[in-house]
């Protein structure tokens, strides 16, 4: 069997800004954002948690109970501070040259800093409580909260892979929630909702493909443009329609949680993968989809290659325009479905700009999962995991504002960002209009 031999392009992205500060920075803000994690879990973590914290690991009224694990909260936050140090002494000596580490170590050591920050902030601020800390409680919840995220980052790959930048991610969720909200209320069915709800994302899709594909505008601003179009469309028809109208218009019931048998009684995981509602589930699948098809079919061979080249794409007879309408379109779908579950997944109702900017953190999402499926669910379930975090944090009564526990996944998204994720090459054709010749 023959073989194609590997042909390295030139890279086409410009080289990064020159001089000390510039490269001191991009060298050292990895270690250094690891070392300031050891220091909270240390000196303001450590030093503050008083009593012992208990951690619960099955919801009330499971077949199977698992026994609750209780820890001195002061000495696990000054184990994990340590813990955290040694991660940053490990990346400081591969970047001095005394240590070498591959990209899957040090992803592994990002990993451990993560967890042993949150096991300390969990660790303080359950020390002395009378009520456990429920892990099962916060996993699903992290899940449910994630949904909206996974799937807007499912469609920015599915776009941002064809080559379009998808900004408008935010209005696809906003514009699904409000008509699914409406399909649901007045015809009394969820699944319509749900699908009205996709729909109504695609149509945002079909905006963004005629705009930026036909008409070759700005991806950037077109999507900002898209954005503030939905959400001042939405507002206006919610306090003109949705208001007076509320108990007709707007007053949908939600999908119930589905247990599945069997596994839905797995200590831990299964009330967190296999007791929730329908969403998830989609989710799963959209997930397996996506990523056996970009990587496993002639589809999202084709698909890359007019992310990636598309004027190659196009000698060898792929209709580049006609791809990138159809993706951006399906993509669309997906989004549609993600902004359906604020309304008939979650809440129940419509709210005005209820998507509260996570088609914006979905993009994020993409980032820092480097333009890959599995990639962007992982940094998904990251947002979603902060968002839940200062909802149960709140209850705890513990001693943070709680406008500033409101700002924590944002704040997140700007440190993944800024310090964690370094250089990331998205699809060298993303954003670039192309025009046949």
């Amino acid at each position: 069997m023959s073989t194609v031999p590997e042909v390295k392009l030139p890279a086409l992205l410009p080289p990064g800004p020159a001089g000390p500060a510039a490269s001191w920075a991009g060298r050292f803000a990895a270690p250094v954002t690891f070392a300031v994690f050891a220091l909270v879990d240390i000196l303001v973590f450590g030093l503050h948690a008083h009593g012992d914290a208990t951690f619960a690991f099955s919801p009330q009224f499971a077949r199977v109970t698992v026994p609750n694990l209780v820890l001195p909260g002061a000495a696990v936050c000054y184990v994990l501070g340590g813990v955290t140090l040694v991660m940053a002494g490990l990346r400081l000596a591969e970047l001095l040259g005394l240590l070498p580490l591959g990209v899957m170590w040090r992803r592994v050591i990002i990993g451990v800093v993560l967890f042993a920050f949150v096991v300390s902030l969990l660790a303080w601020s359950d020390a002395g409580q009378s009520i456990p800390f429920n892990v099962v409680n916060l996993l699903s919840g992290t899940l449910n909260d994630s949904i909206p995220i996974m799937l807007g980052a499912l469609t920015g790959v599915i776009c941002s892979t064809s080559g379009v930048i998808n900004i408008a991610i935010e209005g696809q969720l906003l514009l699904g929630a409000f008509c699914a909200a409406i399909a649901a209320s007045v015809t009394g069915s969820l699944w319509l909702g749900l699908v009205c709800g996709a729909l109504a994302g695609s149509l945002v899709g079909v905006l963004l493909a005629v705009f930026a594909i036909s008409y070759v505008v700005n991806q950037v601003v077109l999507g900002v443009v898209l954005n503030t179009l939905v959400l001042g469309l939405t507002g206006y028809l919610y306090n003109a329609i949705l208001v007076p109208y509320g108990d007709t218009l707007n007053n949908p019931n939600t999908f119930g949680p589905w247990k599945v048998p069997l596994l839905g009684d797995i200590p831990i995981i299964g009330p967190v993968f296999f007791d929730s509602s329908v969403f998830l589930y989609l989710t799963y699948l959209l997930l397996a989809v996506v990523q056996v098809g970009l990587f496993r079919t002639r589809w999202g061979l084709r698909t890359r290659a007019i992310g990636e080249h598309p004027l190659a794409a196009d000698t060898v007879g792929i209709r580049v325009h006609a791809m990138q309408y159809r993706n951006v379109i399906l993509a669309g779908l997906i989004a549609g479905i993600g902004g359906a579950y604020f309304t008939v997944g979650s809440v129940g109702s419509f709210g005005i700009d209820m998507s509260s900017g996570e088609g914006y953190i979905a993009l994020a999402a993409m980032i820092f999962g480097r333009y890959t499926p599995f990639g962007a669910i992982g940094a998904a379930l990251l947002f979603g995991f902060t968002t839940q975090l200062q909802s149960i944090l709140s209850s705890l009564n513990v001693p943070i504002e709680s406008n500033l526990l409101l700002l924590t996944p944002y704040v997140v998204t700007i440190i993944v960002l800024a310090g964690l994720v370094g250089r990331v090459r998205g699809p060298r054709s993303e954003g670039v209009p192309f025009v046949k010749p």
